[in-house]
């Protein structure tokens, strides 16, 4: 199994912890990857849509995490990065795993990412490879 990690760098903290725990998962697998960090969420669909054109992955974990501010900004993310994830998955047939984290506060986006509390990136991990299983 051959899986691309798109991680959004936005928030450095979380990222990391993201693609520790998503690392680990795939390293459980005995699966190969490669990481790439985008600048936020919103890049994360295009990278995907572009790396399946190479036919080199058979599965994809979009990563990051979009924390609510004081403005509209965090809903066009959030809805934009997901629908685009979504469209990729139906349209072209993707196996991809859904791990940006939509929080409230840096605290809950901490005890989602972090790999020994909520470990967000193994369930997107699982989710990935569970649907490239049912594609093979």
């Amino acid at each position: 199994m051959r899986v691309l990690v798109v991680t959004s760098a936005f928030y450095t903290d979380i990222a990391e912890m993201l693609e520790a725990g998503a690392i680990a998962a795939l390293q459980a697998e005995n699966a190969l990857y490669t990481v790439m960090r985008v600048p936020g969420a919103f890049e994360i669909p295009a990278i995907i849509a572009r790396a399946a054109g190479s036919g080199e992955f058979n599965a994809y974990v979009a990563l990051g995490c979009v924390i609510r501010g004081e403005t509209g900004h965090y809903d066009y993310v959030c809805g934009e990065s997901a629908r685009g994830l979504m469209d990729l998955s139906v349209q072209l047939g993707l196996a991809i795993g859904y791990g940006i984290l939509t929080v409230e506060n840096h605290d809950q986006a901490v005890r989602r990412a972090d790999p020994t509390q909520g470990n967000r990136a193994r369930d997107a991990v699982e989710a990935a490879l569970c649907v490239a299983r049912a594609f093979a």
